[in-house]
């Protein structure tokens, strides 16, 4: 399968904001903090962007925010556009929905990377189900945990104690003793922290 195996902070850089890709690491140790101009060979004298490419770089900014490859990032669109509703807010509540989004909202891994990971080696229970595919989507009453046999991991262990400090989304429930999640209700275009201009991805998409 295909997969982005260049370095991430790359990604910030080029988008010019913070994408949260590496979790605590992009708080304390940012790239985009020291280097702010984008990667590669810089001009001296800087082009005016075009619409058209302004529309490219707020897709390729959700897209490499939610970790998806493109054509799985269409599908998602083309799921979203068929919904009543607002395109755009539609495609933010399926992207949320993501199985691996949810584990890293719940605070089971520092960023949607090592919960894709943590989802895709069997660690994590949906519905006291072993599920293994990250971009599963959730439904409200949904219940997401851990295997007994992950329970015994070292991470799992580091994790107890850390968990604690950590805040959940509204959409969300979290009993942190056991470390079993729960979908309250599905979540909304409000509840996405970072700042995604979802109109401009509609655009894109609509020529």
């Amino acid at each position: 399968m295909a997969r982005y195996i260049e370095a991430v902070c790359r990604l910030c850089r080029r988008s010019g904001d913070k994408l949260m890709l590496k979790g605590t690491k992009c708080i304390t140790k940012c790239t985009l903090d020291k280097r702010p101009k984008p990667p590669g060979p810089q001009l001296g004298r800087r082009r005016r962007i075009s619409d058209r490419g302004l529309q490219l770089r707020e897709k390729q900014k959700v897209r490499h925010s939610y970790g998806i490859l493109e054509r799985q990032f269409r599908r998602f669109f083309a799921e979203a556009a068929r919904l009543p509703g607002i395109t755009g807010e539609n495609l933010l509540v399926l992207l949320e929905r993501r199985l691996d989004n949810v584990v890293y909202r719940l605070g089971f891994a520092d960023s949607r990377a090592q919960a894709r990971q943590l989802v895709q080696h069997g660690h994590i229970l949906l519905n006291g189900r072993k599920t293994d595919i990250p971009s599963c989507l959730v439904k409200e009453g949904d219940t997401i945990g851990w295997r007994e046999r992950s329970t015994k991991s070292e991470y799992y262990k580091q994790l107890v104690p850390s968990i604690e400090g950590r805040l959940v989304p509204s959409w969300l429930s979290l009993d942190k003793q056991k470390l079993i999640g729960q979908v309250l209700s599905l979540p909304t275009s409000d509840d996405v922290e970072a700042k995604l201009d979802v109109a401009a991805v509609v655009e894109f998409y609509s020529r």
